[in-house]
């Protein structure tokens, strides 16, 4: 079988990552399995369709790294289609207009309640007489098109994560609208998403269909679609839903959900897209969580797909991020950092792009995140600091003035300041006071950032030395602590 899948996002909103993490598995089927990967914009939502969504959804893919080998291909672009297969199913007598009003179907709902039932469609206008449509149309009705729905029928399908799925037809709701009422342009309503999807995926020689547990009734429904159409019923797969720590559908209420929220809160593409790929899914070696597209794709199946929920893990994913930044050459990084300190109001135009790298290098094991660079190098670009708490009493100890003192006295004697001169510098301090090399690396430290704790002392030295911050700091801290 040559396998063709398709991810179909709905431009009703930004993507969103469960639709990604859905593009996510089948892309990794495609590639292990040297299919094609289709992608489908579902459009037919006027009133809620954007533009600027379907950019979305395109660029969000291409950011991830799921290119697509067709499409996009656009529902409204395919109506006709659509008005066929309606046709085709009233003409075999498995489709029927129906003339309920919305009163009428409410009435019903809240009978079918007041009886204990569950609240469904009860197939009323199945057998109208052609006396009895005619009367609703002089009366001005405009019939839905409703699908028969054999009650007795027992759906069955192998579903390549759940395994044997069932769905007893008095389960899904009666006969179901497949197609709205009729307007001026066609003569059959726009055709509603179940039909949709099955004319599309016949049409697209879809073979596997890999989307969220969220679409196991729509599958029952669709499968007596497929059978109606005469075509042949493609492989379904229901992969587990994202969860919040509460052990719910991850959803707006919860935060971050789009791929766009993601991408400014400094998460890169190649780490989110390994996260998603191990939400529902475990690599072979269940003990290597880092890996590529390519490499997960090699090893990716659907009988790897766990069944439950897969819960969302801030820390998990902030790991996996920082394992990514951590091992980033510092060129490529740069290039990643430079917009947030821009958008922080981080003077970098005036800096030499190696001083640059080399805050960088400093700073970037440090970094969960990209956003985390503002908070970590906020003392290269200050003016001056703001001690701690914790800072000020180390500073306020005996002997520290002093230390303070002749630390300036040698850095006003050199012109510029090497590796080797700053530990010299500090190695003369220590022995000429008589105090242990500790209090000196923490008085430099608390006198040049304001804190007692941060990225190796002496390259933070240096860069600050680069930019004549140094002996400034070092002078308001004395003047602030000699008082």
């Amino acid at each position: 079988m040559s396998v063709r899948v398709r991810i179909a996002p709905s431009p009703t909103g930004n993507l969103h990552i469960g639709t990604a993490r859905t593009a996510v598995f089948n892309w990794l089927f495609a590639r292990h399995h040297s299919g094609t990967f289709v992608l489908r914009i579902e459009d037919t939502d006027a009133a809620r369709s954007r533009p600027e969504y379907t950019d979305n959804i395109k660029s969000g893919l291409e950011w991830l790294g799921l290119n697509w080998d067709e499409g996009p291909f656009f529902q409204t672009e395919r109506l006709a289609k659509y008005q066929q297969a309606v046709q085709t199913l009233i003409d075999n007598d498995l489709a029927y207009p129906c003339y309920c009003t919305p009163e009428e179907l409410e009435e019903m709902r809240e009978t079918q309640k007041a009886q204990g039932k569950a609240p469904g469609y009860d197939n009323r206008h199945r057998h109208l007489t052609p006396e009895e449509r005619q009367a609703f149309e002089a009366d001005g009705r405009k019939p839905v098109i409703r699908f028969k729905i054999d009650s007795d029928r027992n759906i069955v399908w192998q579903d390549s994560i759940r395994d044997t799925v069932s769905w007893q037809g008095s389960d899904l709701g009666g006969d179901m609208v497949i197609a709205r009422a009729a307007d001026d342009d066609q003569p059959y309503g726009q055709a509603l998403y179940n039909l949709a999807v099955v004319v599309d995926d016949i049409d697209m020689n879809i073979s596997h269909v890999i989307r969220g547990e969220d679409h196991i009734a729509n599958t029952a429904k669709q499968i007596l679609l497929y059978e109606a159409l005469g075509a042949e019923i493609p492989i379904f797969a229901h992969s587990p839903l994202i969860l919040n720590s509460e052990g719910r559908k991850l959803s707006k209420r919860d935060g971050v959900t789009s791929i766009d929220d993601f991408r400014k809160m400094g998460f890169l593409p190649e780490a989110l897209v390994n996260y998603m790929t191990l939400l529902g899914w475990t690599f072979p070696d269940s003990t290597q969580e880092i890996f590529t597209l390519e490499e997960a794709a090699k090893e990716f199946d659907l009988e790897r797909v766990n069944k439950a929920g897969a819960k969302f893990d801030w820390d998990k994913l902030d790991w996996i991020n920082s394992q990514y930044l951590h091992q980033m050459p510092a060129d490529k990084l740069t290039d990643l950092l430079i917009p947030y300190w821009q958008d922080a109001g981080y003077d970098v135009d005036s800096k030499d792009r190696s001083w640059l790298e080399t805050l960088t290098t400093l700073t970037a094991p440090t970094l969960n995140r990209l956003t985390d660079v503002i908070k970590e190098t906020s003392v290269f670009f200050a003016d001056s600091v703001e001690h701690t708490a914790e800072a000020m009493d180390l500073l306020t100890q005996e002997g520290v003035v002093a230390v303070v003192t002749e630390i300036i006295a040698g850095v006003n004697s050199a012109d510029t300041m090497t590796e080797e001169d700053t530990k010299a510098l500090i190695k003369q301090v220590t022995k000429s006071r008589k105090v242990k090399k500790g209090l000196v690396m923490r008085s430099l430290r608390a006198s040049l950032t304001g804190e007692l704790h941060g990225p190796d002392l002496t390259q933070t030295w240096l860069l600050l030395n680069k930019l004549g911050l140094d002996k400034a700091r070092l002078q308001k801290t004395l003047a602030k602590i000699a008082d």
